[in-house]
């Protein structure tokens, strides 16, 4: 079922502002590039790295920078990238505005400190906290209401790879959590595909399984939203990108950047990553 946006309180007047804005920048698929630092470094840790990547960032920045620090971390970081273009992500929130959900945090709060972006789906929060599909439907109606960009991560495990149910599986993952979406709501999110079996195992789909099925998710978004919102959509890598096989990833036509992990710790590591797709411009 379609949701009409005059009956979608989630977006707002300022949301479609967002939405429009966003459209128009993927006109040329800006590639972004995005830190997940998952739930490490302290926060002395986390602004030592952040001022090396401010001293260390290309003089002209041709991609989106974004950095998805510890929620703890969020406000100080915030303060630390004023004025530099970089962009501050939440890991995850909830998909309630309050309430009583003890250590739970809203995406209207994470709107209030200036939050611009928030992970949704990512497949340690499905694994680890069982999180479903309905779930993170949730979620990124919540990070829509608040004027967000949703980051929507899905992906397949290495037993549905080898079993050739991978374009299903995620077929489902965007069904059941995005497609009720209408286009104005859609075109302002962001997919990050993160097959499973390359996150933190030093394995990585290499560049002609990673186009597969970034072409393949392209073409369902076609499909269901029509060429000129699906073709200028971006999709993002999630699996073990490292300085050594960046450029190769991102020079995959419908690679639009990547979603870091480990090698995000790491200024250098991130910095290469960072070049790597500065100079792969589409």
């Amino acid at each position: 079922m379609i949701i009409r946006q005059s009956h979608f309180s989630g977006l707002s007047l300022i949301h479609r502002k967002l939405s429009n804005k966003e459209h128009k920048s993927n006109m040329s698929r800006k590639k972004i590039v995005a830190a997940n630092w998952k739930m490490n470094l302290t926060l002395e840790e986390g602004e030592v790295l952040v001022d090396k990547l401010l001293q260390g960032l290309p003089r002209e920045l041709h991609c989106q920078v974004v950095i998805a620090p510890p929620a703890i971390h969020i406000v100080n970081l915030i303060k630390q990238l004023s004025g530099s273009g970089m962009k501050t992500a939440a890991q995850n929130c909830y998909s309630a505005p309050s309430g009583a959900f003890t250590g739970e945090i809203s995406a209207e709060m994470l709107e209030s400190v200036g939050v611009e972006y928030c992970l949704a789906g990512h497949s340690e929060r499905r694994l680890v906290f069982n999180e479903s599909n309905v779930m993170i439907k949730e979620k990124i109606n919540a990070i829509l209401r608040c004027n967000m960009v949703p980051v929507f991560c899905c992906g397949e495990s290495l037993d549905l790879r080898e079993s050739n149910q991978q374009n299903e599986f995620v077929r489902n993952q965007l069904t059941e959590s995005l497609f009720h979406l209408e286009a104005e709501a859609i075109s302002g999110i962001v997919i990050a595909y993160e097959p499973i079996w390359a996150i933190g195992t030093g394995r990585t789909a290499s560049p002609e399984q990673a186009q597969e099925m970034h072409q393949f998710i392209r073409s369902l978004l076609i499909k269901q939203y029509g060429q000129d919102i699906g073709a200028h959509m971006r999709i993002l890598y999630g699996g073990s990108i490292k300085p050594d096989n960046a450029s190769v990833l991102f020079s995959q036509q419908d690679v639009d950047g990547g979603l870091v992990g480990g090698a995000s710790l790491s200024a250098a590591g991130f910095l290469a990553i960072i070049e790597a797709a500065n100079g792969s411009i589409q």
